[in-house]
């Protein structure tokens, strides 16, 4: 039997633009988004310090493969939006899609004002929300996040979205098991692993239904 597909290398802008399919116009958006990125970080702790020479391997195609699991989705909520990764990725290779929207939920303030920064300096069809995520109620297709929670703690995020009829794929590491061990402690779903294109060590968690078994 033939053996599984080898993800492609992303190591530069002109393999992300690749294995991406990203048109012209979405690459310098992305550049723009790079670029901006790079000048609010000098003013605020957004991404590490190694996090700018990662951008398209670690960052920028952990976000863009999303798009290839739910590719039909128009409408998204990126919770904890932080800085942008993945929902202004999502935004900009969404853009010239009609009847795209992306909801960007960040609970802190200084995180916002970046984020309606990049999304009012590009144009995007995006929507920053200064909120807590679980008090919201959006209708969305795809309920997303990076870096955000553990497993127990993200599914209580996303309880309204995901009782709303919303796919979840959660981007996750190494420890992601023991963190679906943990959740299951609390709620009853249904989850399948999805190997991350952009590492070895990623996996993306792909949820669907939620109920509750006991308080988290």
């Amino acid at each position: 039997m033939p053996g599984a597909p080898v993800p492609p290398e992303v190591t530069d802008a002109a393999s992300f633009q690749a294995a991406s399919g990203a048109t012209d116009a979405q690459m310098g958006d992305l550049e723009r988004f790079r670029a901006l990125l790079s000048d609010w970080n000098e003013k605020m702790n957004l991404v590490g310090p190694s996090a700018m020479d990662a951008f398209w391997p670690r960052h920028a195609w952990d976000s863009a493969q999303l798009l290839k699991i739910e590719f039909a989705a128009k409408v998204w909520a990126d919770l904890g939006a932080g800085a942008g990764f993945p929902g202004l990725v999502l935004a900009i290779l969404l853009k010239d899609t009609p009847g795209a929207e992306v909801h960007l939920v960040e609970s802190m303030a200084k995180r916002c004002r970046f984020l309606e920064a990049v999304v009012g300096t590009l144009n995007l069809p995006a929507k920053v929300h200064n909120a807590r995520a679980e008090s919201l109620s959006l209708n969305v297709e795809v309920v997303t996040a990076r870096a955000c929670a553990p497993m127990v703690k993200l599914l209580g995020f996303a309880r309204p979205y995901l009782r709303g009829g919303a796919v979840g794929l959660f981007l996750k590491g190494q420890d992601v098991a023991s963190e679906l061990t943990e959740a299951t402690k609390c709620w009853k779903f249904d989850a399948d692993l999805i190997q991350s294109l952009s590492g070895s060590e990623g996996q993306i968690v792909r949820v669907k239904g939620l109920s509750r078994v006991r308080p988290v």
